[in-house]
């Protein structure tokens, strides 16, 4: 989590009093969940969220209205890929990412179980959206969207975010709150049709050149290995032929953007194919969508790329690939 609270000295006392206003009021939205509140309209898409986790970013992802749950899903991807047991080098820990010193100051008991576990995601992801809301809190009256603020302050403190009378002209800053609202779009539920993308054709062309193209595990189309692909080397070099760079693996890409239902897929829509059809995370395999109910895919080894059906009991669901979606995502999750 990068949390930088205070900066020069005429920060310091308005920090102070922040950590306080924090410690008293992560147990007040605490106990306002527990009594109901939460109950907000925001739908999490097919999936997204792995089924261990989804009622819990469902529900704490509506504790104030500057945060939902399709933003909160984002940062705890952004921050961990959904990794309980994960310490970066700067030793932020669990699936939120929280620093110990943090962690002592704002994490909260979310399952009521009488500890206040960092490792535990009953306990860490309330926590992050308890904190999330309290920044809310302290940037309310700053100009621009609260949310955007909230953002911005998580990763480069309230007092920047209310000095700046915005999001702070931090480069670092201000891409991480164009990566969470970015990736939001893809953990969210779409409520209208998605817009088609515009580099789908490209895609398509280059997927329909590879017809007949030998499948090799780990391929990705270097002349060293032939020009052959497996299912997600072939969907990264057909969008990377456009000018889009999506994730090597397949569960990664499934954050490349929106996802359409069923009914409304386009092609160039990448389409995914699971053995657990609750969890993104579980995604093994992935192909190109061309109409008709086909895809253009490079299905296993000693099969070619070729045209296969999508509608198969292990169809996951889709995601229509955007330029910002794409490079929303972490390189690493």
């Amino acid at each position: 989590m990068r949390k930088v609270w205070v900066a020069g000295g005429a920060a310091v006392g308005l920090g102070l009093s922040f950590v306080m206003l924090l410690v008293i009021g992560v147990y007040v939205v605490a106990g306002n969940l527990v009594n109901g509140v939460g109950n907000g309209s925001v739908g999490l898409a097919k999936g997204a969220v792995p089924a261990a986790y989804k009622t819990l970013v469902q529900r704490w992802g509506n504790l104030c209205s500057a945060l939902n749950p399709a933003m909160l899903a984002a940062q705890l991807y952004q921050e961990s890929g959904w990794d309980p047991r994960v310490v970066s080098q700067a030793d932020a820990r669990g699936i939120a990412q929280f620093i110990p010193s943090t962690w002592a100051t704002h994490g909260i008991d979310g399952n009521g179980d009488g500890k206040r576990d960092i490792w535990d995601p009953n306990d860490a992801i309330p926590s992050a959206a308890s904190y999330d809301c309290e920044l809310a809190k302290y940037v309310k009256d700053v100009p621009g969207d609260t949310s955007n603020n909230m953002l911005a302050a998580y990763n480069a403190g309230a007092y920047r975010v209310i000095k700046a009378g915005g999001v702070p002209a931090i480069r670092e800053t201000q891409n991480y709150v164009k990566t969470i609202r970015t990736l939001e779009k893809s953990f969210a539920a779409p409520a209208s049709r998605v817009d088609p993308s515009e580099q789908a054709a490209g895609a398509i062309y280059f997927a329909q050149k590879k017809l007949g193209t030998p499948y090799l595990w780990g391929g990705n189309g270097t002349a060293d290995q032939g020009g052959r692909f497996d299912c997600s080397g072939l969907t990264k070099a057909a969008y990377e032929s456009v000018g889009v760079t999506l994730p090597r693996v397949a569960n990664d890409q499934y954050n490349a953007g929106p996802h359409p239902s069923r009914d409304q897929l386009l092609p160039g829509d990448l389409v995914f194919f699971s053995d657990d059809l609750t969890d993104s995370r579980a995604i093994r395999h992935v192909g190109i969508y061309v109409g008709g109910g086909y895809m253009i895919d490079a299905p296993r080894t000693n099969a070619v790329i070729r045209f296969d059906p999508i509608d198969t009991p292990d169809y996951f669901g889709a995601t229509r690939v955007t330029e910002d979606g794409a490079k929303a995502l972490p390189t690493t999750v």
